[in-house]
């Protein structure tokens, strides 16, 4: 897997995650730890996000 395909799958994921995040803080019952495992995974993909951008060459300005 490339690592262009790695890091838009690990964004769609942080999407799906965001998306979660809001349906269950939108639902008088939503459970507070769910919504904090959900926040906490959505950190954690966003750290990897960004270790792989930080590991993708950089384009050259010519």
């Amino acid at each position: 897997m490339s690592l262009q395909t790695h890091l838009a799958e690990l964004e769609r994921k942080h999407r799906q995650l965001e998306e979660a995040i809001a349906q269950a803080a939108a639902r008088p019952s939503s459970d507070t730890l769910s919504v904090t495992e959900l926040k906490r995974k959505k950190l954690l993909l966003k750290e990897e996000i960004e270790r792989v951008r930080m590991t993708m060459p950089q384009p050259t300005l010519h």
